[in-house]
C-alpha cells in the first residue's frame, strides 16, 4: 500500500526545491539570492562546518557508515543490540566516611539508581576492610560501581577491591567496576605529568586482566566541555588521549587489545540536541577505527564504552530550575545516542549540596526516559535521519582531521605541553563568551529573561561562582597533591554564566538595590517594546526595574521617576520622538539619575553632542555595559 501510494507523487529533484527557496528569498537577482541563502539559511557551526537547511536521501549516498547494524563495526549504531543503559549517580566519600557513603548509595539504589560512583580520596589506599564498609549490602553481581578521583599511584586500592569482590563470590566476568586511573587528566587539569605513571597504569591493566568488565583507564573529556570546547574538540582530544594510552602502554609490552578493553570514555552532554546525538555516534565510529589502525583483530577491543554526564558548563545559579529543562534534553540526546552509563546532575549541583528534591528530579528524568518514554526499547532511533546521519559524518570528519593533526605532531602529551590544545579551546571559549555577552547565544535566566524578583541564596558565594578547586555536590575537596613536575598550563573549567552571576551577585550583596525606571511615552508599540527590552537588560545585573504602560507626557514621566527614587531613567519611545524628548528628559533629571536611551536612533550623534552618552540596544555588549553602570552606581565588582 505504501509503495503504491508513493508512486502517485512524482519525485521533486533538489534543484526544484532550491529554485523555490531562492525565489522565496525575494532578492534582486540570483547572485544576491544565493548570498542570502548562505547567510540566512545555512548554520555555520562552531565545530567548523556548515549545516544546510534541509537534507535528502541523496545526501546519504556516499556516507560510508550508513547501512551498518547495531553491534557491528564501526559501531556508529551502538556496541550492542539493545539500547539499555545504566542510570548512574555519584556519592562523595572523600572524607573517608565509608559508612555514610554506603548508606547514601543503598538509599539511591532503592530509588531507581542502577550504578553507583564514589568520589574517593585518591591520596589514600582503600583496604579490603574499607570496601567491606563502603560496599556492604551492595550486590556487585548486579550493581556496577566506579571509583572516581582514583590515583594511579594507588594500584593497591584496585587489588584490594578485587580481593573483596572475590571474597564475596562475584564471578570475574560478571563484576562491573571502574577505576578512573587517568594520568593524562592530571596533565590536563593540573599541568603535572609523570612518565612513571604509565608503568603504574600498565600494572593496573595486568592486575585487572582476568576481569572482563573491570575498567582501569578513564579518558575524561568532560574537562574539555567544561572549558567551552566544541563537540569536535571534545571528541578529537578524547581520541588523542585514548591513542596516547594505547601507544604508551603497548610500548611497555602490553597488547593493544588488552589495553583497549580496559578503557572507558567519559563525555559531557551539551545542549545542542542533535549535535550531541551525532557526537556520540561519531565517537564510537572513530574510536573503532583508531583501535583497528593499531592492528588488533579483537572486535571487543574496538567497542567504546561511553559514560555521559549532563554538562556543567551551561548550568546556571540564577533561575536554577531552568537547569531541569537543560538536563532533560541532554539526557534525551545521550540515551538516543546509545550511551552505556548516564548521570543527570541535579539542577542545584553548581551552587549547593543537592537536596532530596533535586536528587529525585534528576533520577526521575532517566526513569521517565526508560519507564514511560521507552527510550531503552529502540536501538539507535536516529539512524536513517538525513540530518543526523549527515551531522554524524560532518562531526566525524572534523574531529578526525583535528585528531590527526595532534597525532602527526607528536600526540596528546606533546601538543598539550606545547599549549596547542589549550589555545584551540580558548579560542572557541572566547567566542562563546563574547556571544553570551552580546546575547547572540542565550543562557536563560542569566544573560536573558532573568527572574526579576530573584535574590541570591545565602549559600552562594564568590568562590562557588568562580571556583578553583574541585567541587562535588557543592562540597569542596582538594585532589591529591602531585609531586611531579608542572610542564604545562592546565585547563580551567568554568560555567558560561559565571561572569553574569558574579555581576548580579555584586548587586545582590550591595547595600542598596539600584532602580531602573522605564520612562515610556509617545508611540505605544515602540515604547512598550523598548521598555520590555530594557527591563530584561537591567534585570540581568540584578537592578530593580519599574515598568510603566505609557505616560501622557515627558514631564509626568520624569516626575514619577524622581518620586520613585530611580537611579537610572530609561527613555522608551520611537526614534522619531527622541530628538526632542530626550534632551528635555535629561534637563529635567539633571544629576539626580542616569539617563539612558533605549535603541540606536538616527539622532544618536545629535543627542551625544548635547551630552547624552548612554544608549542600549540589541547590539550592546550586555555584560560590559552593565558592569559600567554598576561602577557608576558605586557597586563594587566581586
Amino acid at each position: 500500500m505504501a509503495e503504491k501510494l508513493f508512486t502517485e507523487f512524482p519525485a521533486v529533484p533538489t534543484e526544484k526545491w532550491e529554485e523555490v527557496i531562492l525565489k522565496d528569498l525575494k532578492c534582486a537577482d540570483l547572485e544576491a539570492a544565493r548570498a542570502a541563502y548562505e547567510k540566512k539559511l545555512v548554520w555555520k557551526t562552531q565545530e567548523g562546518f556548515s549545516v544546510r537547511p534541509y537534507y535528502r536521501a541523496e545526501n546519504l549516498a556516499e556516507l560510508p557508515h550508513v547501512g551498518t547494524n547495531p553491534g557491528a563495526f564501526p559501531y556508529v549504531r551502538g556496541t550492542k543490540q539493545n539500547n539499555d543503559w545504566f542510570i548512574h549517580h555519584s556519592v562523595c566519600c572523600c572524607t573517608c566516611d565509608y559508612a555514610k557513603a554506603n548508606a547514601e548509595a543503598k538509599e539511591l539504589l532503592s530509588k531507581g539508581i542502577e550504578s553507583v560512583g564514589f568520589y574517593m580520596d585518591g591520596s589514600k589506599v582503600q583496604t579490603v576492610a574499607d570496601y567491606e564498609v563502603l560496599l556492604n549490602g551492595i550486590d556487585l553481581a548486579k550493581v556496577p560501581v566506579s571509583f572516581q578521583e582514583s590515583c594511579v599511584k594507588s594500584v593497591e586500592s584496585l587489588k584490594n577491591f578485587l580481593a573483596y569482590a572475590d571474597s564475596k563470590g562475584v564471578e570475574k566476568d560478571v563484576l562491573r567496576a571502574t577505576f578512573d586511573f587517568n594520568p593524562l587528566h592530571t596533565l590536563t587539569t593540573k599541568g603535572y605529568f609523570c612518565e612513571e605513571s604509565f608503568a603504574l597504569l600498565a600494572e593496573a591493566v595486568k592486575v585487572a586482566a582476568d576481569y572482563k568488565r573491570v575498567k582501569v583507564i578513564a579518558v575524561d573529556a568532560t574537562t574539555f566541555n567544561g572549558c567551552g570546547a566544541t563537540s569536535t574538540q571534545e571528541l578529537a582530544f578524547a581520541l588523542a588521549e585514548g591513542s596516547e594510552y594505547l601507544s604508551r602502554l603497548t610500548e611497555l609490552g602490553l597488547d593493544v587489545k588488552d589495553v583497549a578493553k580496559k578503557m572507558t570514555f567519559c563525555f559531557s552532554v551539551g545542549s545542542s540536541y542533535f549535535m550531541e546525538i551525532a557526537k556520540f555516534r561519531a565517537a564510537r565510529m572513530l574510536w573503532a577505527n583508531v583501535v583497528d589502525a593499531y592492528g588488533t583483530d579483537s572486535e571487543c577491543a574496538k567497542k567504546m564504552e561511553l559514560r555521559a554526564t549532563t554538562s556543567e558548563w551551561n548550568q546556571t545559579v540564577y533561575d536554577a530550575y531552568v537547569n531541569m529543562l537543560r538536563v532533560t534534553t541532554e539526557a534525551m540526546s545521550a540515551s538516543i545516542a546509545g550511551v552505556d552509563y548516564l548521570e543527570v546532575l541535579p539542577f542545584d549541583y553548581s551552587f549547593r549540596t543537592p537536596n532530596e528534591f533535586s536528587n529525585r528530579i534528576a533520577r526521575n528524568v532517566q526513569s521517565i526516559l526508560k519507564g514511560e518514554s521507552h527510550f531503552d526499547k529502540v536501538v539507535d532511533p536516529s539512524a536513517g535521519s538525513y540530518y543526523i546521519e549527515t551531522l554524524t559524518n560532518s562531526i566525524a570528519n572534523s574531529a578526525w582531521a583535528l585528531f590527526r593533526s595532534v597525532e602527526e605532531a607528536g600526540g596528546y602529551v606533546a601538543k598539550f605541553k606545547e599549549g596547542f590544545i589549550q589555545s584551540e579551546i580558548k579560542a572557541v571559549a572566547d567566542k562563546k563568551d563574547k556571544n553570551l555577552a552580546m546575547r547572540k547565544d542565550i543562557l536563560l535566566g542569566s544573560n536573558q529573561y532573568p527572574n526579576f524578583l530573584e535574590k541570591a541564596e545565602d549559600c552562594i558565594t564568590t568562590d562557588i561562582v568562580s571556583r578553583d578547586v574541585l567541587t562535588y555536590n557543592g562540597i569542596k575537596f582538594e585532589t591529591p597533591a602531585c609531586t611531579c613536575e608542572q610542564v604545562a598550563e592546565p585547563l580551567k573549567p568554568y560555567r558560561g554564566s559565571q561572569v553574569f552571576e558574579a555581576m548580579r551577585l555584586a548587586t545582590d550583596r550591595s547595600e542598596k538595590q539600584p532602580m531602573a525606571f522605564m520612562l515610556t511615552f509617545g508611540n505605544l508599540a515602540m515604547c512598550r517594546a523598548r521598555a520590555q527590552f530594557s527591563c530584561n537588560f537591567f534585570a540581568t545585573a540584578g537592578i530593580k526595574v519599574v515598568d510603566n504602560n505609557r505616560f501622557s507626557s515627558v514631564e509626568e514621566g520624569v516626575k514619577a521617576a524622581l518620586e520613585a527614587g530611580a537611579d537610572i531613567v530609561v527613555a522608551c519611545s520611537s526614534d522619531e520622538e527622541y530628538a526632542e524628548a530626550v534632551p528635555q528628559i535629561a534637563e529635567l533629571i539633571g544629576d539626580k539619575a542616569i539617563v539612558v536611551v533605549a535603541g540606536a536612533p538616527a539622532c544618536q550623534a545629535e543627542l551625544e553632542a548635547k551630552g547624552i552618552k548612554n544608549f542600549i540596544n540589541v547590539k550592546s555588549n550586555v555584560l560590559e555595559t552593565l558592569k559600567d553602570y554598576q561602577a557608576k552606581l558605586g557597586i563594587k565588582a566581586l
